[in-house]
């Protein structure tokens, strides 16, 4: 009998070759249909029954009971019950990766010492910025108190504010019919500046230019906060009265000046100190008058205005004591004893020993009102001016530009020095405002004094079509005409009084 020798087939060899451990495989599809619920097997052919039996037992065929036993002699491994039903029910044997690969635990990753540390160190960072805010920054700062030459805490900083449009705070009521308030096409912004307390936060955040350290006394002098407070206030009531009045002047309308009631701003020193910054002998009136105070009655006699208050010293001889009635901010109204003293310019001459307030009130011929808000001090006399101008003559005084403006105005039209020059140059760069009209007796160009050096910070009016996108050009004017000049140059038109006069830059 001749016998041929089965060809190996895929599960022949599979059952046949040496276990290994293969590493594991993401399933494929083929896989996933092993495993399925219908057991079937791709490249296999799951029957009880030989190959090629066709249903009936078939002992003569070498794929039959007899190739089975010749195989016996071949590969006597191969002869095992469990073998052999393996190659029996091939799709039984592998289902899935899990079968054809050996148990392994999953150990989670050991947490690695540096994540430790710096999860520490994020969080200790974490509670010194917190611990630092909440520690004052005198102290760790401090600051120069020229009075007293010497180093001193620094609880405070002054730092820039912000830039604000004048022309929104402008309100006009009751004008007549031939009153007509004009379109602009800029705006004029006035700036402000800050002197808040500080952190140790915010003081490291914010150290150096343009933040100022301030101690006790360099932010509120020799007054208290709410004098300054008070003081402030009334500056800018001030300020608003007399720009309505220098306005309304140049616009051709003819306003009127009331004086107002008689505000303490400062008790005179009668002997200065040597350092020309302490007071050695104040005025017998020092006793009794605080900066804010408002007098209103000289010995039962009411007073509204500087005039009456001289009217009543009339007669009277340095050395007299006389009894005031003053308003007091925070306290109200009570009675103090004054005594009397002599001017020191003109010893004939019988004085209280305070300066007064500029209280005079303007009446105008319709009502304006400019809305300062929380905003003090005198700085926006300047900005109110050339707004009120702009709105009420004809032209475009700024030329389509928005032009940031500081320094306080009188009644003549002059231009005053302001504080904090430096803080509010920051503050028009910050807003986007790229011209900047300043008092011109204010900055002085020396290296003996750094705080009014702006030579590296801004760029003259002559620089003004080289000037950079981040600079700030800078004018420089000691009246309103230098002021309405220089808008000129900018490109403005010259305000023209709504009476058709001539141009008031003009003289």
């Amino acid at each position: 009998m001749i016998t041929t020798q089965a060809a190996p087939n895929a599960i022949t060899i599979a059952l046949t070759a040496p276990m290994t451990t293969p590493i594991p495989a993401l399933a494929t599809a083929a896989q996933t249909l092993r495993s399925g619920p219908t057991r079937r097997s791709s490249g296999t052919v799951a029957s009880a029954m030989p190959i090629g039996t066709r249903g009936r037992r078939n002992f003569g065929s070498t794929r039959g009971v007899l190739g089975t036993g010749l195989a016996f002699f071949r590969h006597p491994a191969s002869t095992s019950a469990a073998m052999a039903r393996a190659a029996i029910h091939p799709a039984c044997v592998v289902r899935s990766v899990t079968d054809t690969t050996t148990d392994s635990v999953l150990i989670a990753p050991r947490p690695r010492w540096w994540a430790w540390l710096i999860a520490g160190v994020s969080l200790l960072f974490l509670v010194a910025i917190a611990v630092a805010a909440l520690i004052p920054s005198e102290w760790v700062a401090e600051a120069e108190n020229p009075r007293l030459d010497e180093m001193q805490p620094a609880p405070y900083a002054r730092i820039p504010a912000s830039a604000e449009s004048v022309n929104d705070r402008i309100v006009y009521t009751g004008l007549p019919d031939e009153v007509e308030v004009f379109d602009t096409n800029g705006d004029f912004f006035f700036v402000t500046v800050s002197a808040p307390t500080q952190s140790m936060l915010s003081w490291l955040v914010g150290a150096g230019d343009p933040v100022e350290l301030l101690t006790e006394e360099g932010r509120n002098g020799r007054r208290t906060a709410t004098q300054n407070r008070e003081i402030s206030l009334q500056q800018m009531r001030t300020a608003t009265q007399e720009a309505q009045y220098v306005a309304l002047t140049v616009a051709g309308y003819d306003p009127t000046i009331e004086n107002g009631e008689v505000v303490v701003q400062d008790v005179l020193c009668r002997v200065p100190g040597e350092d020309r910054l302490e007071c050695a002998e104040p005025f017998p009136a020092d006793e009794a008058l605080d900066p804010a105070d408002a007098i209103l009655a000289v010995d039962g006699v009411p007073v509204g205005t500087i005039d009456d208050l001289a009217a009543e010293l009339d007669g009277r001889s340095p050395g007299d004591v006389i009894e005031l009635r003053i308003r007091r901010p925070t306290v109200g109204e009570l009675d103090v004893e004054v005594e009397l003293s002599s001017d020191p310019d003109d010893p004939d001459r019988t004085i209280v020993g305070f300066v007064p307030f500029d209280t005079r009130s303007i009446t105008l011929p319709f009502d304006v009102a400019i809305d300062s808000g929380a905003v003090g001090g005198p700085s926006a006399g300047l900005a109110f001016t050339l707004a009120l101008i702009d709105e009420l003559t004809e032209g475009d005084l700024t030329g389509g530009r928005n032009i940031a403006v500081t320094g306080t105005i009188d009644l003549e039209g002059n231009v005053g020095p302001i504080g904090g020059l430096r803080q509010k140059m920051s503050a028009v760069q910050q807003h986007g405002v790229d011209v900047f009209i300043v008092p011109a007796n204010q900055i002085e160009f020396s290296d003996d004094d750094p705080s009014t050096d702006l030579d590296d910070d801004i760029c003259r009016l002559e620089c003004l079509n080289e000037a950079a996108d981040d600079e700030v050009v800078i004018i420089k004017v000691a009246t309103l005409e230098e002021a309405l000049i220089a808008l000129q140059t900018l490109g403005g038109d010259p305000p023209i009084p709504v009476g058709g006069g001539d141009d008031t830059t003009a003289s």
